[in-house]
Formats: C-alpha cells, structure tokens, sequence
C-alpha cells in the first residue's frame, strides 16, 4: 500500500478525511495524492478567464485543506484536476499506481438522510480501486477486527486481497469471514481459495436471502472495527450500485466501509 488517493470535494468534513488518510499512510509508509476536480467549461466565448478562475479556485481549496492538517512526515500532493471526476481519477490512476482511495461518505452539503452523496457513490460503483468510506469526523484507529462479507468464496487473483492482506500484516487486524450463502449460490461459489483462508481468523457460513441482508443480520454480533465487501458487478449491495446515492435508510454503517475491486 504505497500510494493513497483522496478526492477533495466541498464538504466541510474534506479536512478529517484527508487527516485520516494521512494518519493512515504514517502507520503504512504510503504517500497521499490529494485531488480537487474542477469541470473545465468550453472555450468559446471568451472562457478561457473563467477556467483560469475555476482551477485557481480549486487550487484554493486544496490550500485551506491542507493547511488545517497535520502532515506528520507523510509525502502529500497535492494536484487540482480538470475534467469529470471518474475521468480525472482515471487519469491518474494511469500514471500512479493507487493502491487505495479514502472517500469521504457525502462530498458536498446534502441531505441529511444520505449516506453516500452522489460523487462518492459515482466512484465506488464505477471505478475499480480499492475504496475506505470513512465516517464523517472519524479518527484512524488501527482496526482490531475486520467483518469480511461474500457469497462468492472464490478470489482467483490475489491482488484482489492486497488490502486485507495488509491491514492484516501492518495492525494484525483480524479477519471474521462471513460465506452468505443465497438462492442464487452455485456449488463453486461455496468453495473457499487458499488465499482467503491464509487471511481469515473466523469462518462462518450462513444462509440468507442476499449477501445484504446477512450482513445486517450478523454486523452487531460480530461488531467489528471496519465492514469489508466486495465490489462485484452482480453483488453485495447489488440494488444499490444502481444509483449513485444511497439513504441511509438502504444502509449505514458507523464503522469504516473496505470496497474490495471487482472481481467477474
């Protein structure tokens, strides 16, 4: 885990969050890339000085971020992006490798009701970066447990672990597996890959109607530190990936929130 990404957005809880990554990255020996994405507008009509006001705008904003942080030795750099926010991350991501992205869970003033805001929710649906959703204000705490909820046990790549495999390495975080097992459960997805079980401290299997709905079944038995899933493209969370806000009403969790990539 060498390099962190954290999206700057409007929210004033920007600067805890980039504190957070930043506390993370010390305990990890990562470096952290900050970025605030403007959309630059056309050209035509003389709008060449408004874009020129919108990136020194942006630039601004990750100024009077950085400025209420403690750096604590950690390399931080700091780059405003023009375009949409997926194809500015995307950008990066090309030129750095990003071994995980520290998202805030509302990047703007929104209703209170909202769990993930629409910028947040864009990028955990669709880009394919490790992602932490860490709660509003929290503080890093090395996670002593880590819930880990799938239906499908199968992990064929073991990049797709790195980032349990590290929290695991780094703070002996322990790993409570939960194997959801659904209707929809096939004889393979009941198997488990070595890779996984290297990692787990506990194994359980349950029957439930989707991978959802066990893990608010069983998250206050376990009461873990942080809740890990994974994104797959026919998953956890399947209903809500369908939109990029998401209610608390549809889920919420006080706890950090670990998005493993997607795996086919």
């Amino acid at each position: 885990m060498k390099n962190i990404l954290v999206p700057i957005g409007s929210s004033e809880n920007s600067a805890s969050n980039l504190q957070y990554a930043i506390d993370l990255a010390k305990e990890v020996n990562a470096n952290v890339y900050v970025v605030s994405v403007f959309q630059e507008l056309s050209k035509v009509g003389g709008l060449s000085k408004v874009n020129t006001i919108l990136k020194e705008e942006s630039e601004n904003r990750l100024d009077e971020v950085l400025s209420l942080v403690d750096m604590k030795g950690v390399q931080v750099i700091a780059h405003p992006i023009k375009g949409e926010v997926l194809e500015g991350i995307g950008r990066i991501s090309k030129q750095v490798p990003i071994d995980l992205m520290v998202l805030a869970p509302r990047s703007n003033s929104i209703k209170e009701e909202v769990y993930l805001g629409k910028t947040s929710g864009k990028l955990l649906k669709q880009t394919n970066i490790p992602i932490l959703v860490v709660p509003e204000g929290a503080k890093f705490q090395p996670p002593k447990t880590m819930l880990m909820a799938f239906k499908n046990g199968t992990f064929e790549h073991d990049y797709l672990l790195e980032a349990v495999r590290k929290f695991k390495q780094i703070f002996g975080t322990e790993v409570h597996i939960l194997h959801v097992e659904t209707p929809e459960t096939t004889e393979e997805m009941k198997e488990v890959t070595e890779n996984l079980k290297s990692l787990q401290t506990s194994y359980t299997q349950v029957e439930a109607a989707t991978t959802f709905q066990a893990v608010i079944e069983y998250f206050q038995h376990f009461n873990p530190d942080m809740l890990c899933v994974i994104r797959r493209k026919r998953g956890f969370f399947k209903k809500l990936w369908e939109k990029n806000e998401i209610h608390k009403r549809e889920f919420h969790t006080s706890k950090p929130l670990l998005v493993l990539p997607v795996q086919e």
